[in-house]
């Protein structure tokens, strides 16, 4: 079995973060991107809509190719199309030439979730430890893309978010070019088969089902919550600006900083204890939003143990996932993370939706029924079995 160093992990958990935070960076701008184009909340909320759709359309159709070829390959050429997309959005002159950037942008950020399969493959001890590490970079990513992209749109204008997104994952392509291990046992079929057995690997794995529900409905909670809340903050009572709004993900750093904890419970054999505890935290989250409205300090506990059970619940959930068949860790990724990320668009989609049409606090109900159901589906799985 292969290894990998330090300084390799540290590249790759890098990379994953700096492309996934392409992901996120409207969510904290949108305000800013309505003003100039002179649209409603409801058509700028389609922004990070659509690039949680491109996400999942490049989960589906484009990751499971690292069964087929090699990974560092498919990875660059992820980076590049993201490059040109990241451009395509920065000089965009009309919304539907923003719109399509966007899903463009969603499409190719997928390299994150190219390089987590690409490292369980290759190491065998610590598999949850080590895709944990890589895990905390992508959070880590996350939530610097709330942060960034306000601050830069403060100071340049939310244009500069995306030109200088563009010039750091071109330096991270670079770094990817060190001298990885390689896989010799890959997918033999045609492309069409490929997708075919990634459709197999639902049916294989009961495990696989369940996790890719809890995900579903975790990130659905975690996207209803930020999507929304840029609206909610930057209207009376708040008025908050978009350097403000993103200082909000700071507050989250400690579900990145607990990562690596649950990665290692994983290891230990103790996944459903994990889930039970990350659900369970996401319910109570949500919970004080409902029972202190209006309250700031209400919102900055959901920040924290919100994000702090969301990404409990990944983590915990893709250390056990690689742990099926390592020779279909990339299908079986894709299986997971096209869930997750169709959980993430749905969830921002009908938050939006309730939010125009009854406020804040019919958004939040949406995400309280989103995270009991999570907790529903972990309560009553018996076992991890296969």
């Amino acid at each position: 079995m292969k290894s990998l160093t330090r300084t390799q992990v540290l590249i790759m958990a890098a990379t994953a973060g700096i492309a996934v935070a392409n992901v996120y960076y409207s969510q904290p701008i949108l305000h800013a991107i309505a003003q100039q184009f002179h649209i409603s909340a409801e058509k700028a909320g389609t922004i990070s809509v659509l690039s949680q759709i491109g996400y999942g359309l490049g989960l589906f159709f484009l990751t499971p190719i690292g069964d087929m070829i090699e990974r560092k390959k498919l990875i660059l050429y992820l980076q590049a199309g993201l490059i040109l997309s990241l451009l395509l959005v920065a000089y965009s002159p009309t919304l539907t030439i923003l719109y399509a950037g966007s899903l463009l942008i969603g499409v190719f950020s997928v390299v994150a979730q190219v390089i987590l399969p690409m490292a369980a493959s290759l190491v065998k001890e610590n598999r949850g430890k080590i895709v944990g590490q890589i895990f905390t970079g992508i959070l880590v990513g996350i939530l610097v893309a709330r942060v960034y992209s306000g601050f830069i749109t403060g100071w340049l204008g939310w244009q500069y978010v995306y030109l200088i997104s563009a010039a750091m994952v071109f330096c991270t392509a670079i770094l990817m070019q060190v001298d990885f291990p390689s896989t010799t046992e890959r997918f033999t079929g045609s492309y069409g088969g490929l997708l075919k057995s990634t459709f197999a690997q639902l049916r294989r794995f009961s495990l696989l089902r369940r996790s890719a529900l809890t995900g579903m409905l975790a990130f659905g909670t975690l996207s209803a919550f930020w999507v929304t809340l840029t609206f909610y903050l930057s209207e009376a009572p708040f008025n908050y600006p978009a350097s403000h709004i993103g200082l909000f993900g700071l507050l989250a750093a400690a579900g990145a900083l607990i990562a690596p904890v649950f990665g290692k419970l994983a290891d230990n054999g103790t996944p459903r204890r994990s889930l039970l505890f990350a659900t369970g935290l996401t319910l109570v989250s949500i919970l004080v939003l409902i029972l202190l409205p209006g309250a700031i300090a209400a919102i900055w506990i959901t920040v924290i143990l919100l994000d702090i059970g969301v990404q409990a619940t990944q983590v915990t959930n893709i250390a056990v996932i690689y742990s099926l068949d390592h020779l279909a860790n990339s299908r079986i990724n894709t299986v997971y993370m096209t869930s997750y990320f169709i959980g993430g668009a749905l969830g921002s989609f009908i938050a939006i939706q309730l939010y125009n049409a009854g406020g804040w606090g019919r958004s939040t109900s949406f995400m309280a029924l989103l995270a009991v159901a999570a907790f529903v589906n972990v309560v009553t799985g018996r076992s991890t079995s296969k």
